[in-house]
């Protein structure tokens, strides 16, 4: 009937973003997005930083379709056809396999994907881990696809195959040609340390920096410590960061956190030509973290830093008003307190005269322009209200840029 060629199904979920504490950089396989080594990572809680996806599909839509943050993007780039292209092969195996009849979703409709993220990624936060990992759980609910999928988001952006857990995640390396074994895999929950706390704090980058698949590139081709880092260092932090989180000893935790982000960007400037991620700001950042730690002769915070100048911190609930007060006094914020920290509230606390002048550091103002205060967090979740999907009735955008 003509009623039945205008039947639109709609599906809404979100995705969150993960920080990784042993760094995924470089691919041993390019097309497969397979990595070099192993990588660890926390999932951050999606009510900070997540992205939601809605797709639609019906017989009548001419071809497959994405919006962007509002903005249509073209369909055809690689990565996204081959995370389409792996759900419609595995859902079509799937229906070989079960009942051929059964009420779900054709695959050979098109689809209209819309996503945005609740970040601003022009802050230099990377949304292809979050963007990736919703778009194929999303699919996957579409048409009714189940089991591993990691390996799926992973040929998206490899970062992307850890958010499809919440909480403490791994990406095995693998050891197979075809990828089947690179995976990501739970550790532990976000409930099994429930007092970690994460501050995402966002520094003013001046541009953006070199690429991540590029940079890995280069590195590949050109550094000799990366081949060290895969083949020798990894594999030992792995084991002793898991172990680190399942005892949930938070300096062993922080160290291995810490030295792994530094070996990461030293890496990056053992790549021929050098690839300079971190700027004085997020030097100072660093520095701040060490002499606040040897205030206490303790490990109780520590840093990591992606492939750009925003640091992430990492501590414990007990010492998070504290520091969140350090970074205010050592970094004054050119804006109101609302505006500056955001996210999850921080009940402040006066920073004592010995602690400012043992740091005895100069202030930097505007350094950092907002923090963003999070948590660990879950998985993927299917949103029910159907008044959240960012598509109409009509397989169209709800809003537009």
């Amino acid at each position: 009937s003509d009623n039945d060629h205008r039947t639109i199904t709609r599906v809404t979920c979100t995705a969150p973003v993960n920080i990784a504490v042993i760094k995924y950089w470089g691919k041993r396989d390019e097309d497969l997005i397979l990595p070099i080594n192993s990588s660890l990572s926390v999932t951050l809680h999606q009510d900070q930083l997540k992205t939601t996806t809605t797709i639609a599909c019906s017989r009548s839509f001419r071809e497959d379709r994405i919006w962007l943050n509002g903005k249509e993007v073209d369909i055809s780039h690689p990565r996204l056809q081959s995370c389409l292209r792996e759900i419609r092969r595995l859902a079509r195996k799937r229906r070989n396999t079960d009942n051929p009849t059964s009420e779900v979703t054709s695959v050979s409709y098109k689809v209209h994907i819309c996503s945005e993220n609740n970040f601003p990624t022009a802050a230099g936060l990377a949304s292809s881990a979050s963007g990736y990992a919703c778009l194929v759980y999303t699919l996957s609910q579409l048409f009714g696809v189940e089991g591993e999928l990691s390996a799926v988001a992973r040929q998206g952006s490899g970062s992307a195959c850890r958010s499809l857990y919440g909480g403490f995640v791994q990406w095995k390396l693998g050891e197979r040609s075809d990828g089947k074994d690179s995976i990501a895999e739970q550790v532990e929950s976000e409930s099994y340390w429930p007092e970690v706390r994460v501050l995402i704090l966002v520094v003013s980058a001046e541009q953006k920096s070199v690429g991540s698949t590029s940079g890995m590139h280069t590195s590949v081709e050109t550094s000799h410590l990366l081949k060290y880092r895969a083949d020798v260092v990894v594999p030992g932090r792995m084991e002793q960061m898991i172990g680190a989180i399942r005892q949930r000893n938070f300096a062993v935790f922080g160290e291995l956190t810490m030295k792994d982000s530094n070996q990461f960007h030293a890496t990056c400037l053992d790549t021929y030509p050098p690839i300079f991620y971190l700027n004085d700001i997020s030097r100072k950042i660093i520095s701040l973290v060490h002499r606040y730690n040897q205030h206490y002769g303790e490990t109780r915070v520590a840093y990591t830093f992606d492939a750009g100048p925003n640091a992430v911190i990492y501590t414990l609930q007990e010492h998070l008003p504290e520091f969140v007060q350090v970074v205010c006094h050592f970094f004054p914020p050119e804006v109101n307190g609302a505006e500056f920290l955001r996210g999850l509230p921080v009940n402040l606390t006066p920073l004592s005269e010995e602690l400012k002048s043992e740091i005895n550091m100069e202030p930097t103002a505007k350094g950092i322009h907002y923090i963003i205060s999070t948590k660990a967090g879950p998985g993927p979740c299917v949103v029910e209200d159907p008044n959240l999907h960012l598509l109409d009735a009509d397989g169209l955008p709800k809003k537009s840029a």
